[in-house]
């Protein structure tokens, strides 16, 4: 045999075999177990209950926890630090970490080190289209491949070894009239990666697709709600039951929502896909469909057959949902005796408040109670239908209905130790003030929520329609309780009962997502940055690690050569990241991506340079606009820049504040609001929605705040 001939027959071979990088596959994932010390899935393994059987780590030594290495994991787009909210998988020493915008990061597990980085070429103007920041909540890695969902809607799989692209899917249905993202992770089932999308905010209709894990090529889509039936049939049967729920008079021109934006979770033993869907577009339910049906499958778990897309049960949460309620929260596989009988269960905690536990083989309703407190619903029939409290329905007037619209349990993964049996949930406690939006129509590119939700008090509330909301808690007997209470919640499944909880910080997003061990240790980061460390049995305080940089993610934990370590990417954004409220990190150390690595012995964190705020600029000099001009400008600026841009006395902003712009800033203002030139960084133009007028409203409102400002800081004199 000729010796080149014979090379190339050894290297064939070796190509056909395993990949020698991301070798994951479905003998590994149902094996998991046996492979402690590896972390296959964003949940660990396809439980997805965030449990690691490790024990180098417990209650006797966590204090001598202590920093081993990071890695710079900060945004490499534009002048704003988005937010950090995946967990990494690890597999066979390397870390694999999705970040903002759909970028991928492969570090070496011992050191940190970058292997390589996957920054793709988004396009920045689809930040705006982003209801929750430009985040991402995590990656996929399956027999050598990464999968990752871009921010502007594109799944990609990249080579495990390289980072180098090997395929890319467009996902989207619609790009030029809806307002989708991707920030969700996919999931790898039965030889398919699966995807669902973000923006039920903006007016779209929610749906998952499937692709071949080798080609990329399509093999299903599942549409949550139906389409306009009068623009063509169903496009599969399970549209078509659901087109029943809907009323004659649906607005279909609205999406209707339900989009899919949060973690699947797949049973290899059950080969079944179960799949959290979203709330409603608009969440006002007579704006969207006045006959008050299900609408179906709004806030529901599905359970779908992964190899043809086919539905093999479901159960909705909130039917005709009306308050923003989600089912996209981390789902649970566990195996519990419940009445004395072994049961095969989901286990969810979403926004509406209460604990779920269905049967995963059947999706048979075996519980449903509230872990904070609800009443949205006055309890659930045999069937396990929620019954609706009409005094939640605002219809004809303002209501006031807990949980609040943030939700008792977010995206924040919770987390489920086989050792003590108990479920350690990131809890809020809030309630809300829900008003109808009249006249209600669907506009492109904008929000459209038919309604306006108060929650958290007068968070982001312009003064104009502060009074309105003040007026409605007058005299409510619920109004002194509307202020929020976030904690660590130890639930207990089967006896449906609280078992324990550990107050936080009064922050917005006090607690980040959650990791429990089998060294009966609970690990939870804080927005105020901090790794705290629990007893799982107890919720007693273990240790504490300052690392100056709010965590949001959940922590995961392996082993390498004999050695434990923890690891949590940490960096302040999502949903209310875009400004930095007192008691945050980001008030008192400038806000960075980072993936920080801990082991016994390590040393001390090092922590990130103080937030140092900018003085304000002198303003143009020129004299002030007229009252009406004024008024015009802050209207419109409290409709379409504050979500961003809403810099306070109590909060930093994450965006720059308009408040203090440079001279060089004033000077292409309209280029930067309207003709969109920062775009590839972000922020994207708003002709569509702003004339030069109304951009000239908006400067004249800031040049005045900015001259306020300046004279309040003492460098100001009156003009």
């Amino acid at each position: 045999m000729p010796r080149f001939f014979a090379v190339s027959l050894v290297l064939a071979l070796v190509g056909c075999g395993s990949p020698s990088a991301g070798n994951i596959d479905l003998a590994r994932l149902k094996g998991a177990d046996r492979e402690p010390g590896q972390w296959l899935g964003l949940g660990g393994t396809y439980r997805s209950d965030r449990f690691s059987p490790l024990t180098g780590i417990d209650e006797s030594n966590a204090a001598s926890l202590g920093f081993a290495w990071e890695y710079d994991a900060s945004s490499r787009r534009g002048r704003v630090e988005r937010g950090q909210e995946a967990t990494p998988i690890m597999v066979d020493g390397v870390l694999y970490l999705a970040g903002p915008w759909g970028s991928v990061a492969a570090v070496d597990a011992r050191t940190g080190q970058e292997r390589w980085r996957y920054d793709p070429d988004v396009d920045g103007s689809y930040a705006r289209r982003a209801c929750c920041d430009a985040v991402n909540r995590g990656l996929q890695v399956w027999r050598g491949k990464v999968y990752v969902g871009t921010l502007d809607g594109f799944l990609v799989a990249l080579d495990a070894e390289t980072g180098r692209e090997i395929w890319k899917r467009d996902t989207f249905v619609d790009r030029e009239t809806r307002s989708y993202t991707i920030t969700g992770p996919p999931q790898v089932a039965r030889g398919v990666v699966v995807i669902g999308n973000s923006g039920g905010e903006f007016g779209v209709r929610g749906y998952i697709t499937a692709y071949d894990v080798e080609t990329g090529e399509q093999r299903w889509r599942f549409f949550v709600v139906p389409g306009d039936p009068a623009k063509g049939p169903p496009e599969h049967p399970e549209v078509a039951r659901a087109l029943e729920t809907w009323g004659p008079d649906t607005d279909w021109q609205s999406g209707l929502g339900g989009t899919v934006w949060g973690e699947m979770t797949y049973d290899p033993e059950l080969d079944l896909l179960y799949v959290g869907t979203g709330n409603s577009t608009p969440y006002s339910g007579w704006n969207r469909d006045p006959s008050g049906g299900d609408n179906l499958y709004l806030v529901s778990i599905l359970a779908i057959k992964p190899t043809d897309g086919r539905l093999v049960w479901h159960y909705q949460q909130v039917p005709w949902e009306l308050w923003d309620y989600t089912a996209t929260q981390n789902m649970i596989l566990a195996d519990l005796t419940i009445d004395g009988a072994p049961r095969k269960v989901i286990m969810q905690a979403p926004k509406n408040g209460i604990f779920y536990v269905l049967d995963r083989q059947t999706g048979e309703f075996i519980s449903g109670t509230p872990f904070v407190r609800v009443n949205w619903l006055t309890g659930f029939d045999s069937t396990g239908r929620p019954q609706i409290n009409p005094a939640a329905i605002y219809r004809d007037q303002p209501a006031i209905v807990f949980p609040s619209q943030v939700g008792a349990h977010n995206w924040q993964p919770m987390a489920f130790s086989r050792q003590t049996g108990l479920v350690y949930i990131p809890a809020r406690e809030s309630g809300m003030i829900m008003l109808d939006e009249p006249g209600y129509t669907w506009k492109p590119g904008t929000g459209n929520v038919g309604a306006g939700g108060l929650f958290d008090l007068v968070l982001g509330l312009m003064p104009s329609v502060r009074p309105a909301y003040e007026a409605i808690l007058k005299g409510s007997p619920d109004s002194t309780s509307l202020g929020v209470s976030e904690f660590l919640l130890a639930w207990d499944p089967v006896a449906r009962q609280e078992r324990w909880r550990v107050p936080l910080a009064n922050t917005t997003y006090a607690g980040g997502g959650v990791l429990t061990t089998a060294g009966n240790l609970v690990f939870q980061g804080t927005s105020d940055g901090r790794l705290v460390v629990y007893s799982a049995s107890s919720g007693e305080k273990r240790t504490e690690i300052n690392v100056g940089t709010a965590i949001m993610a959940a922590p995961m934990t392996y082993q390498l050569d004999g050695e434990q370590y923890v690891v949590v990417a940490a960096g302040f954004g999502g949903a209310v990241g875009r400004q930095y409220p007192y008691g945050t990190a980001g008030y008192t150390y400038q806000n960075a991506g980072r993936l920080l690595a801990f082991k016994l012995g390590g040393g001390a964190t090092p922590l990130p340079p103080p937030y140092l705020p900018l003085a304000t600029p002198e303003p143009p000099a020129r004299p002030p606009a007229s009252p009406a001009v004024l008024a015009k400008g802050e209207e419109l600026f409290g409709a379409n820049c504050v979500t961003c841009h809403g810099a306070r006395e109590d909060r930093i902003s994450a965006f720059p504040d308009l408040r203090r712009m440079s001279a060089a800033t004033h000077s292409v203002f309209d280029a930067i609001v309207r003709q969109g030139s920062l775009s590839a960084g972000g922020m994207a133009g708003f002709a569509d929605l702003l004339s030069a007028k109304d951009a000239q409203a908006i400067h004249e409102y800031l040049i005045q705040e900015q001259r306020l400002l300046w004279q309040r800081e003492g460098r100001g004199r009156t003009r």
